[in-house]
């Protein structure tokens, strides 16, 4: 397994790590405690920095593999779904928006389903990236606002949150329509 399949790897494996550090938050309530929300945003950063490194180190070396076209991109999906799922239970992202970003993996993972049926791969196009970038971003802001601001700044920690979020889900729905409509030949073939 090259270095930037392991940086994957190392990005699947953060996911419960972050899982258990969100779960200990309490936003809002009387058990917050500002050092879950910073160990979690420190391991969110650590695990989005791993998204940047092995596609970059992938790209430069010449490591470009199957399992990295396919572990990758499930690799964000399952970081960034478990960050936004938190968020809800915090009361500052919609059940909307988290309910537009599964949508929109579920169709994106199901026509390059298609796709690999076909022996084609489908790269990840700009809105797709900068969807992501986004949801990294707004998530990053979350966790390191609950840890900075203290109990006292829940609204406005809440509120530019909860703002993120709904821009979150627009560029989401904009990259998930691009996406389909760009491949809509790999819909229109499928048996």
């Amino acid at each position: 397994m090259n270095l930037p399949n392991k940086l994957t790897m190392l990005r699947i494996v953060l996911v419960p790590v972050f899982m258990v550090l969100a779960g200990m938050t309490q936003y809002g309530t009387s058990n917050y405690q500002d050092t879950w929300y910073l160990a979690a945003g420190i391991v969110f950063a650590v695990a989005s920095f791993t998204d940047y490194l092995d596609g970059y180190l992938a790209r430069k070396w010449n490591l470009v593999t199957d399992f990295g076209k396919f572990a990758d991109p499930l690799a964000d999906k399952l970081l960034t779904t478990v960050a936004f799922l938190y968020m809800m239970r915090d009361g500052v992202c919609s059940i909307w928006v988290v309910a537009i970003i599964l949508a929109r993996e579920f169709a994106v993972a199901g026509v390059r389903m298609v796709a690999a049926a076909g022996n084609k791969v489908i790269a990840a196009n700009m809105w797709g990236k900068v969807k992501t970038v986004l949801q990294m971003v707004s998530i990053l802001y979350y966790y390191f606002a609950a840890a900075l601001a203290g109990p006292a700044d829940v609204m406005a920690v809440g509120l530019i949150s909860m703002v993120l979020c709904w821009l979150v889900a627009a560029v989401t729905l904009i990259s998930g329509a691009k996406y389909l409509w760009d491949n809509r030949q790999f819909i229109n073939t499928a048996k």
